[in-house]
C-alpha cells in the first residue's frame, strides 16, 4: 500500500475499534479455503520444527548443566532462552497427544531452572549469572502462553511450580523495565507481556504498568514514516547527525510490532491502532517479493538474516492479525514463512538462504524463538481475519523512487528491478559497531525472474552479540558494493561515510540515484593522498541496473569497485571476456559488463561466505586505470 493510503487505513482501525472484539478480529469459523492453506503451512512447520528442536534437545539426568537444554549445531554454548520452547512444546503436546512433546517441555523448564533461574525471578541470556536479564520478558510470555492455551495437559504438581515461576518473572519485569531502560523491543514487548501475565495471574498491578507503557511508547514512532525507533539502549531519543532516530527493521517487524499489535486490538486501544497501522504500512514497504525483510540500512543489521532477525519472533502475528485493516498484511504473512520454510532443513532454521548450500550449520536460537508465533496463530485461529496471499506486496507493484525521510534510505522500482539504496547515518550504541549499508552505498537488488542479486553485509564482521551470532566461517569479505581503496594497510570505503548524500531524479524510463560520498577508514577519516570523493550513480531502467562511479580527483592508489553478486555455488559462472562474466540462474542468465576488466576477488574457493544476511556471493572487482584515470562504468543486465 503507498503511503497516501496510511490515513484511510487508520480510520479503519478507529472503526473497528467501535465494533465489539468478536467483530475487530473478524471471527472466521468457516475459514476460505486459502486461509486454510496458510493454516496447513504454519502447522506442518511448527511440527518440523518441533521435532528438529527435540533431535536436538540433550536428556543426560547425569549433567544438570546440560540435561534439558537444546544442543546448538553451530554454537558452542547452550543458548539461554531455549526455555522459550516450552511454548511450541505444549502446544505440540496438547494437540497431538503425544508425550515426546510434553516431556520436551518439561524437560527446557528443568534446565532453566538449573542454569539461568535467578533469585530474583529473573533468567540470564546465557549461564553466567550476571549476564543480561532483560530476555527474561520473552521466556516470560512463552511461558504465559503455554499455561494459558495448554496449561491442562500438565500434571497439577508442574502446572503450579509454573505458575509460581511465571508470577516471580512478571514480578521482575514489573520491578525493572522502563520505556528507556534499553532497547525498545524490551520495554515494547513488555506492554503484551505485563498485560498477558497479569490476566493469566489476574495481577491487576502488572495490567496497569502494562497500560502506562502503552500509553508511553506512542512517542516512539518517527514523525514521518511512523516507523518505531528506539534500537540504541538508553539514548532511545537522541538524534544522529542527520536528525534521525534508531531504527532496526528486523527487530521491529518480528518483535516489538507484534506484541503492539496483539495488545492493542485485545484492549482496544483506538490511538495505538492508528499509530500501528500506519507503522505497519511504512514497514511493509521493505518487504521483497519473496517474503524476505530488506534490513540492510537497520542500526541492529549485524543480525540480518534474509527472512528476518537472528534472534526475534517472527512478523505473522502483527500482520496476520492486522489483514483486516490491510490485506497485504496477511500477504506479508504468509509470504515470509513460506520463505522460512525454504530456508529450513533437518527441522531446523537456518541463517539465510545460503546456508543449507554452503553446509552451514543452523543455530537453534532461529528455531525455538520462530516455533512461538506460530503456536500463537493457531491458538488464536478461530479468531483471524481472512489471511492469503491473494494481495500483491507494496514492493512487488512499486514503480518509481520512494524517499523514507526518516531514514535517507531510498527504495527504487523499474521493470522487475527492485532496489536500495541508503544514506542512513543513526549509529547503534557501540560506536565501534557500526556496520550497516550507509555512505549511498547499495544495500539491495532484487529482479523478480532471478531473485536476490546483491546483499549488503556488515562491512566488517563482528560478534557484536557474541551469544546470539555465529562465528564467520571463511575469510570475512564485504557483500555491500562500494568504492575501496587500501593505504597505508588501511581500508577506505564509502561504507564509513556517513554525511554521504544522495539525490534521486525519474525520467519516467530511467531511475538515477546519484550518490556523493567520501572514502573514508574505520575511524571516519578520509584517505588522504589519492582520489577521495567520487560520486555513484545507480541507473535503473526497465532493461538493466547500471552502476557509474567517477571521480574528478587524480587516483594514485589501486582504487576499485566491487560488487558482489549473490551466487549458489551450483551455478554455472562464465568468463565471456575481460570485461563481462554472466552467471546462469535456473529462470535467467545474469550478465555484468564494465568498460574495464572484471576480476574476482582473491579467495579460496569460486565464492564467499557472509554471515549477514546468510548468502553466498561472488565478489567481483572493476579497477580504476591509474594511468588514464578513466571512469569507471558498470552495467548489470539480465537477458
Amino acid at each position: 500500500m503507498k503511503r497516501r493510503n496510511f490515513i484511510r487505513l487508520s480510520s479503519l482501525a478507529g472503526v473497528g475499534l467501535s465494533l465489539p472484539m468478536s467483530g475487530l478480529l473478524h471471527s472466521c469459523t468457516s475459514h476460505p479455503e486459502h486461509s486454510l492453506e496458510f493454516k496447513n503451512l504454519i502447522t506442518g512447520l511448527l511440527k518440523d520444527w518441533s521435532d528438529g528442536m527435540l533431535n536436538v534437545q540433550i536428556n543426560d539426568p547425569s549433567n544438570l548443566e546440560v540435561h534439558g537444554a537444546l544442543g546448538c549445531p553451530s554454537c558452542s554454548h547452550i543458548h539461554g532462552r531455549c526455555m522459550d520452547a516450552v511454548y511450541p512444546f505444549l502446544y505440540m503436546a496438547d494437540k497431538t497427544g503425544d508425550d515426546k512433546y510434553l516431556e520436551g517441555a518439561k524437560l527446557v523448564m528443568t534446565w532453566a531452572e538449573n542454569n539461568v533461574s535467578q533469585e530474583n525471578g529473573a533468567w540470564t541470556v546465557i549461564t553466567n549469572p550476571k549476564s543480561w536479564k532483560g530476555i527474561t520478558i520473552f521466556g516470560a510470555i512463552a511461558l504465559a502462553e503455554a499455561l494459558h492455551y495448554h496449561g491442562h495437559v500438565l500434571d497439577e504438581e508442574t502446572r503450579t511450580a509454573w505458575t509460581n515461576r511465571l508470577d516471580k518473572a512478571g514480578q521482575y519485569i514489573y520491578d525493572t523495565f522502563t520505556i528507556d531502560f534499553t532497547n525498545i523491543n524490551y520495554p515494547g514487548t513488555a506492554v503484551y507481556g505485563l498485560n498477558l501475565i497479569g490476566n493469566v495471574l489476574e495481577r491487576d498491578d502488572f495490567k496497569a504498568k502494562s497500560k502506562t507503557l502503552a500509553s508511553q511508547v506512542k512517542s516512539y514512532f518517527t514523525p514521518n514514516e511512523g516507523l518505531l525507533f528506539g534500537e540504541c539502549k538508553k539514548t532511545s531519543s537522541r538524534l544522529s547527525e542527520k536528525g534521525l532516530y534508531g531504527v532496526d527493521l528486523g527487530y521491529n517487524v518480528e518483535e516489538t510490532l507484534n506484541s503492539l499489535v496483539m495488545y492493542a486490538l485485545k484492549e482496544k486501544d483506538e490511538e495505538l491502532l492508528q499509530i500501528l497501522t500506519k507503522s505497519l504500512n511504512s514497514h511493509l514497504e521493505f518487504m521483497l517479493p519473496d517474503g524476505a525483510w530488506d534490513n540492510s540500512w537497520g542500526n541492529r543489521m549485524y543480525k540480518w538474516s534474509y527472512w528476518g532477525s537472528r534472534t526475534c519472533d517472527g512478523s505473522q502475528p502483527a500482520f496476520g492479525m492486522m489483514a483486516h485493516i490491510n490485506s497485504a498484511f496477511g500477504t506479508a504473512a504468509v509470504k515470509n514463512t513460506e520463505l522460512l520454510q525454504r530456508c529450513t532443513a533437518d527441522g531446523l532454521i537456518h541463517g539465510g538462504p545460503g546456508f543449507i548450500e554452503a553446509e552451514i550449520p543452523p543455530c537453534v536460537h532461529h528455531t525455538f524463538t520462530h516455533a512461538k508465533p506460530l503456536a500463537a496463530l493457531l491458538d488464536h485461529w478461530d479468531h483471524l481475519p481472512e489471511i492469503n496471499a491473494n494481495t500483491s506486496l507494496p514492493r512487488a507493484t512499486a514503480d518509481g523512487v520512494t524517499h523514507f525521510k526518516d531514514l535517507d534510505v531510498f527504495l527504487f522500482a523499474r521493470g522487475d528491478w527492485r532496489g536500495t539504496v541508503s544514506a542512513y547515518d543513526a549509529e547503534y550504541h557501540y560506536k565501534e559497531d557500526y556496520r550497516q549499508a550507509s555512505g549511498g552505498a547499495l544495500g539491495v537488488l532484487y529482479h523478480d525472474k532471478v531473485g536476490l542479486l546483491c546483499a549488503a553485509s556488515m562491512a566488517e564482521y563482528a560478534l557484536v552479540e557474541k551469544n546470539n551470532q555465529q562465528v564467520q566461517p571463511n575469510k570475512d569479505i564485504c557483500l555491500t558494493p562500494r568504492v575501496e581503496v587500501f593505504k597505508d594497510d588501511l581500508w577506505y570505503t564509502n561504507l564509513y561515510d556517513l554525511p554521504a548524500t544522495v539525490a534521486s531524479e525519474d525520467t519516467g524510463d530511467i531511475i538515477k540515484l546519484i550518490a556523493d560520498v567520501k572514502l573514508k577508514n574505520v575511524n571516519r577519516k578520509e584517505v588522504e593522498g589519492t582520489a577521495s570523493a567520487f560520486d555513484i550513480t545507480y541507473s535503473c531502467a526497465a532493461d538493466k541496473t547500471e552502476i557509474k562511479v567517477t571521480t574528478k580527483q587524480d587516483i594514485t592508489a589501486q582504487t576499485a569497485f566491487v560488487l558482489p553478486i549473490v551466487s549458489p555455488n551450483n551455478e554455472v559462472v562464465t568468463h565471456v571476456s575481460d570485461s563481462e562474466i554472466t552467471i546462469q540462474k535456473p529462470e535467467a542468465v545474469v550478465t555484468i559488463k564494465a568498460n574495464v576488466p572484471l576480476k574476482i576477488k582473491e579467495m579460496a574457493g569460486s565464492r564467499t561466505f557472509n554471515m549477514v544476511p546468510g548468502v553466498e556471493a561472488i565478489p567481483i572487482e572493476a579497477f580504476f586505470d591509474k594511468e588514464t584515470n578513466e571512469a569507471l562504468e558498470i552495467s548489470v543486465s539480465v537477458s
